[in-house]
Parts: C-alpha cells; structure tokens; sequence
C-alpha cells in the first residue's frame, strides 16, 4: 500500500531505485513488491521503466462510489430532516460537480428540487466551491473559495435556482493507492434556512461520511 500511494504521489512514475530509496527498503524487497503489483494489474512499466498505477486501480475506484452511496444514504435523510431541507452529496468528475445522491426533508410543503445527476461548474454552487475548498490552497482561488476554506463549509445563494440559499462542507478523504475523490455535503432550501443552524450540521455530516472514507 505505501507502494502504490508513493507511486500515484509521481506524475512522471518511479524507478524501483527511487521506490526503495523513498521506502527505505532495499532494492531486492522493493523489485519483490513491484513484480507481485505488475502480477496482478496494479501498477505497469513504461518504456523507459518506471512504473507507473495500472488498470486494477481503475477497478478498485469504480467501487467507491456505490460504497459512498450506501454510507452517505442514512446521513444525508437525517440531515435533510434536521434542517427541513433538501441535503445532496456531490462528487468532481472534470471541472463540475455531480449530484450523485439527495435525500429531501419530509417537513414543508416546499421543497427545492436537487436531482440526482444534476451538474454544475465547480465554481458555481456551495457544493462546487466546497469541493475546491477541500483542495489545497492556490493563488488562483476565489474569495468564495477562500472564504470556504477558512469557515470550514460554503454559502451561496440564487447562483444555481433564484431564492435558493446553499451549504455545503468537503469530504475530507486523504487518497490512498490512487483512488483519489473528491466530494461535497450540503443542504439546498429557499431563503428561509437557518444557516447558522444548517452550517454546523452540514459540517458533521460531511465528517461522518469523511471518517467513513479513511476507515
């Protein structure tokens, strides 16, 4: 495992010189450890022999997300019914952010509608700017995005549905062997949500799906 994570730390691949030197380990243990990852997909050699994630890791990442589903279900119903809004978990996939899962508050006879594969630009929507809050910090950040980061969660309101306000909080999920995802909690509702309410309660919620993630 230190293997893989070292690995899909290098852009540019690893020799297995530089893996042993990096684990410090010697060289026989470290071409060991690469010929048992070659052997079952997990990591391949370029042509100029630095190993680089393999297709097997594909797999592996094809299998978060539903997992995600299963844990975020029960999370996102109770807090959808804690803020009498509708409360969403949104993944990157390129430069937007997906719906990937709502739950909606049983309370009020309005509800602002979030579907499930609903997209979005990152830099658009609290779930977007939360997840760029959870990336690390760039001078081309945005004040919104800045402001995310330093409070913790996001707010918006009318940029993606007039009078709706949003709050969203990153997933903290520290990558490991290459399954890198990025995803945001948040509630959606009209002008009347409690923010000062929902803020601590969508932060919660995104660190119980986030301690969930590391294991």
């Amino acid at each position: 495992m230190q293997a893989l994570s070292l690995i899909s730390d290098s852009p540019n691949g690893l020799s297995v010189a530089e893996l042993a030197d990096k684990m410090g380990i010697d060289r026989a243990i470290a071409y060991r450890i690469v010929g048992t990852l070659e052997l079952d997909g997990f990591i391949c050699r370029a042509s100029n022999g630095h190993i680089h994630l393999g297709g097997a890791i594909l797999t592996l990442a094809s299998g978060m997300e539903p997992q995600l589903r299963s844990c975020a279900g029960p999370v996102l119903h109770r807090l959808a019914q804690d803020t009498r809004a509708t409360a969403f978990l949104s993944v990157a996939r390129g430069a937007e952010a997906v719906a990937l899962l709502v739950a909606e508050s049983e309370a009020g006879p309005i509800r602002v509608s979030y579907r499930v594969g609903s997209r979005h630009p990152l830099e658009r929507g609290a779930a977007g700017i939360a997840i760029l809050a959870g990336r690390p910090a760039t001078r081309n950040d945005s004040d919104a995005v800045r402001e995310a980061r330093s409070k913790g969660y996001s707010v918006t309101r009318g940029e993606l549905q007039r009078g709706a306000v949003g709050v969203a909080a990153p997933v903290h999920f520290a990558a490991r062997a290459g399954l890198a995802l990025e995803a945001s909690v948040g509630v959606v509702a009209l002008d009347d949500l409690d923010i000062d309410r929902a803020a601590p309660l969508v932060v919660a919620s995104a660190a119980e799906i986030s301690r969930f993630l590391r294991g």
